[in-house]
């Protein structure tokens, strides 16, 4: 009787033991998983639900089925001109063989350092044969745009409205490709060496540009050369209005001038001819009183010119002792 416990308490034991070892396992959703005996392989279980294994000798490996994501660090790259930009990447992948994935990676904290690998030297190698606009646009619509002369002053009398062409007839370089054939490109180039370690990359985006210092400090020249090069625009239409003025006044004063020199002259004539009909009729009245009138008023004009007087014999000084001009 003894004996019988003892048996059915060792086995109770022993199964109690195995029960406490786990011999059993679930997969859930969304997991997968390698089993190892010893370091090697024995299967791969994709499919969810209730597993048993062998306790002690069994480990069971788990990785995530689903999309998972790589989020790079920024890297400052040379573009195909030598001009420096950051780039900053994502990418989306998953591990498609767990098993090798299982002998190549390992874990999912290694799988990161190896895309880090592989992705940065294929956003290296794309950026840098490639030029700028090819990293920054994504097409030609820039150059589709129809422009507006935002400095033209509709409806405002007098308001400066530069020409539209000098600010409009831009036309930026045309790109080839675009950011996101670039991005493709660099997914075709490290989707060829993330199989060997298990992993399938669903996409790869750029997800920002950003300039250099250097080049930030040139777009910003370059910026303000515009703004002087508009600036200019507006002093030269400044300048031309201010011509087109100042000629237009001249000619109006021209004009004004010549009609009134003309008026003036109408006048004058006028007036000169009513003077010498007035000269004329007094003339023949008194002949004799014209003359000593006219002698009066040149010597009031001329006498106080003279500083010295020699002599008043000439014929000039007759009135001076004779009303009647006598010698």
């Amino acid at each position: 009787m003894k004996k019988t416990v003892t048996i059915l308490v060792v086995v109770a034991a022993v199964l109690l033991l195995f029960l406490i070892t786990g011999p059993f396992y679930v997969i859930t959703e969304g997991e997968q998983a390698v089993v190892v005996q010893f370091g090697k392989i024995v299967r791969v279980v994709t499919a969810a639900g209730f597993k048993v294994k062998v306790p002690f000798v069994d480990n069971v490996v788990r990785y995530p089925k689903k999309i998972m994501a790589w989020d790079g660090e920024a890297q400052r790259l040379p573009t195909e001109e030598n001009q420096f930009i950051w780039v900053d990447t994502t990418a989306r992948w998953r591990i498609k063989d767990p098993k090798l994935f299982y002998e190549s990676v390992g874990t999912i904290t290694q799988a990161q350092s190896r895309l880090d690998d592989v992705i940065d030297s294929e956003v290296r190698r794309i950026i840098s044969k490639n030029p700028l606009r090819e990293a920054v646009r994504n097409s030609d619509v820039i150059n589709e745009i129809e422009r507006k002369n935002v400095f033209a002053s509709e409806g405002q009398e007098g308001a400066v409205d530069i020409s539209v062409a000098t600010f409009t007839e831009i036309t930026y370089e045309t790109i080839a490709k675009g950011r996101s054939i670039l991005s493709n490109e660099i997914l075709e180039g490290a989707g060829i060496i993330t199989p060997q370690y298990g992993i399938v990359l669903i996409d790869i985006i750029i997800r920002q540009i950003k300039y250099s210092d250097d080049l930030t400090e040139s777009v910003y020249r370059r910026m303000i050369k515009e703004r002087n090069q508009i600036a200019q625009a507006f002093r030269s239409d400044g300048e031309g209005k201010r011509a087109a003025w100042l000629g237009q006044m001249q000619r109006e004063l021209r004009t004004i001038q010549s009609v009134a020199y003309r008026q003036a002259e109408i006048i004058r004539g006028e007036a000169d001819a009513t003077a010498a009909a007035i000269y004329s009729s007094a003339y023949r009245q008194d002949q004799e009183f014209y003359r000593f009138w006219k002698a009066i008023e040149s010597y009031r004009t001329m006498l106080p010119k003279f500083n010295k007087t020699l002599t008043t014999e000439p014929e000039y000084f007759n009135y001076l002792y004779d009303p009647f001009g006598g010698n």
